[in-house]
């Protein structure tokens, strides 16, 4: 990666730019006498659009022109990885054969190779098509509008203020007392001057406006000698800041740019006071900034406060929190009396009976957010219309022209590169399912979206950006011992809003919004027996799909294996790196053609009626991922299981499997769930 130093790669291109730099990939491309001018004209290509994609994805929500311009960029860099894919798993061949053919059997496949088209004249008319394509979105950047180099700036918001409407708050009394009592209280840790207390919790939960209600508490105003209100949001300048908090004080100090002078002011402002500090919207991770901009305050009196309100975990850790307190979700009652005031007034004795019942799944479809309480309540005011109240209902938030897209989109701007497209394929599971750890993280792992770390598994990697997405408030944990976590209901909106037309879920009649660039697919509710042939035919289409994975406690996929065992070029299959048929209890065999999905990493077959396991699975040298829970009815495994270079994970729990293949590698495999193996003799010695 030493020629992409100090260049900011996209999600989208980051994966891509560490397999080509890779020294494996360019021997393969060189022995396989590959024009490595069509790779370069490729990496040359790819480095034009990520200048702008930044810029991109801030501007395709307001420009259609943008959105479709990035949709097909993305639609292309995905073909692009294709074909690298395509390219690692011949490299992946070559090196079985090497290792595992006899002299004889090299001979006969040596002559069998000779009679198709070689590698090369396959693979180098791909990349041509994708270059094409890349060159052509690189001539219609500057058309559009689009700057080099502009790194995600978030759209722009308007400052909050410490003044607040009591009247017209909800539910929030005893969560104000909470926090004022933790200001009073001695029992806080240390000795230090002052304190730093933290409201932690989603964007939309009401983190400011609960600020609010403190700040202006009678209390507070008599417990604090002097007090300050300052809207920190996305950009964390010490001296802007330091220049905030003074006008706060109301320390005049415009002019002035020298941090120096100003902290001297500061400090001399807080000698001896018992000060409150209000920093709203705070995103700072870095600990020198922090630090740096605190120094003033221990001049402070005993007892003084500095609040923080933020969606971010490691702003608790790097700003030494005295005291957290996690915001909750609005009790329904209470976003209903929000609600009531908004779109109603106050008054909904004299309104339509049908629209205080569509305005009741309207509130509960807004899971406990104010923001989007208030915010549809007030788009509402008004209309008395029922059909306008039902479009509301059935509409996606993204439908609507509201604050709400910017509120819940910052956090993710705000997300590291490596962890966004981990957040946007969360999108594959519907509202309200609670997913495992461990499957998240082989379905991340299978489609290549985590990064190399030195030193750390891809599994632990993963582990890590589940931690680092909860502490961002965009997963939920279940409880603190579970392994299972879940998403409100419009941070999923938001992952869908991102993923675009490239993750789709087939649900509630759903389907003509399918297109040919969908690339992850997962079926809620339905057999595939029960969709419309149009449907299936423009799924057929999607050529590129790399995730299919039904989300329900019992279907039917013969349909598709039947149409797969007849057609082994099923374009759709061609690409796939997830697979799923669980709980598909009719389903008691595989074709042998599963061998041919040559990329598939993740294969779930749990809770079906599965018999025998085809011996071409054993061709499947890119299969990290192997889950056959609870197939009672299967009792071995194929012979070559130990072809399969790349599986990590094999489950077999509940399954009637009691022998394994006498040369599979147990210790390389990561742990095999309720049954053990010797690794000596291959049999459950237990």
């Amino acid at each position: 990666m030493a020629e992409l130093a100090g260049i900011f790669l996209s999600p989208l291109l980051q994966a891509f730019f560490e397999r080509v730099a890779s020294g494996e990939f360019g021997d393969f491309f060189r022995r396989q006498k590959l024009d490595q001018t069509l790779l370069n004209n490729l990496k040359t290509a790819l480095r034009s659009v990520n200048a702008v994609f930044e810029d991109a994805e801030e501007k395709q929500v307001t420009n259609p022109y943008v959105k479709e311009w990035l949709d097909e960029l993305k639609d292309a860099v995905y073909d692009a990885e294709d074909i690298l894919d395509e390219i690692d798993t011949e490299a992946m061949r070559c090196k079985l054969d090497a290792e595992f053919l006899t002299t004889t059997r090299k001979v006969r496949k040596a002559i069998s190779h000779s009679l198709k088209v070689p590698f090369d004249k396959k693979i180098e008319p791909k990349i041509k098509e994708v270059l094409k394509r890349l060159k052509n979105l690189v001539e219609q950047k500057d058309v559009i509008g689009l700057k080099e180099g502009v790194r995600g700036k978030p759209s722009e918001r308007l400052p909050t203020t410490p003044w607040v409407e009591e009247s017209g708050i909800c539910g929030r009394k005893d969560d104000k007392e909470k926090i004022i009592n933790s200001m009073f209280s001695d029992d806080v840790s240390g000795n230090k001057m002052f304190h730093v207390i933290a409201i932690v919790g989603m964007g939309g939960l009401g983190k400011t406006t609960l600020a609010q209600l403190v700040f202006n508490d009678e209390k507070v105003n008599e417990y604090f000698d002097s007090k300050a209100w300052v809207c920190v949001s996305d950009d964390f300048d010490v001296v802007q800041v330091t220049k905030k908090i003074l006008k706060g004080v109301s320390v005049n100090c415009d002019g002035e740019t020298d941090l120096q002078s100003l902290q001297s002011k500061l400090k001399e402002s807080l000698t001896g006071k018992k000060f409150l500090l209000v920093l709203d919207d705070v995103w700072n991770d870095k600990y020198m900034k922090w630090e740096a901009l605190s120094k003033p305050f221990g001049f402070g009196a005993q007892g003084s406060r500095v609040l923080v309100t933020t969606r971010e975990e490691k702003v608790v850790s790097v700003m030494q929190t005295d005291f957290r307190y996690n915001l909750n979700p609005l009790p329904e009652e209470e976003c209903w009396s929000l609600f009531v005031r908004k779109a109603f007034q106050g008054n909904i004795s004299d309104m339509h009976p049908e629209l205080e019942e569509i305005g009741r799944q309207i509130v509960e479809k807004c899971k406990g957010l104010p923001l989007a309480v208030n915010t549809i309540g007030s788009l509402l005011w008004s209309k008395v219309d029922v059909e306008d109240w039902n479009r509301i209902l059935k509409s996606e938030v993204w439908d609507m022209t509201t604050e709400i897209i910017p509120a819940l989109r910052l956090s993710y701007t705000h997300l590291p590169s490596h962890l966004k497209r981990c957040f946007a394929y969360c999108s594959i599971y519907p509202k309200d399912h609670i997913f495992g750890k461990k499957e998240l993280v082989s379905l991340w792992m299978a489609e290549g979206l985590l990064q190399k770390s030195k030193g750390k598994t891809m599994e632990q990697v993963g582990d890590d950006n589940i931690v680092d997405l909860v502490s961002r408030s965009l997963l939920f944990q279940e409880s603190s011992t579970s392994s299972t976590f879940g998403m409100h209901d419009l941070v999923n909106d938001l992952a869908r809003f991102v993923s675009g037309q490239f993750i789709f879920r087939l649900e509630g009649g759903n389907s003509l919004q399918v297109t040919n660039k969908i690339r992850h697919l997962s079926i809620v509710d339905e057999s595939l027996e029960n969709i419309p042939k149009t449907m299936l035919e423009a799924l057929y289409e999607a050529k590129g799909l790399r995730t299919f994975l039904p989300i329900t406690d019992d279907w039917n996929g013969l349909i598709l294996i039947k149409k797969f065992a007849h057609d082994h070029s099923l374009p759709m299959f061609r690409f796939l790196r997830v697979l799923s048929f669980a709980d598909d209890s009719n389903l008691t065999e595989l074709p042998d053609s599963i061998g041919k999905i040559r990329h598939l990493r993740y294969l779930d077959l749990s809770w079906t009626g599965i018999r025998k396991l085809p011996d071409s699975i054993c061709k499947l040298c890119n299969l990290q991922t192997l889950r056959l829970r609870v197939c009672e009815n299967l009792t071995v495994l194929p012979r070559d299981m130990h072809k399969l270079i790349s599986l990590r994970h094999l489950e077999l729990g509940g399954s009637a499997i009691t022998e394994m293949p006498l040369h599979l590698a147990l210790q390389q495999i990561q742990p095999i769930a309720a049954n053990s193996f010797c690794s000596n003799c291959g049999k459950n010695c237990r």
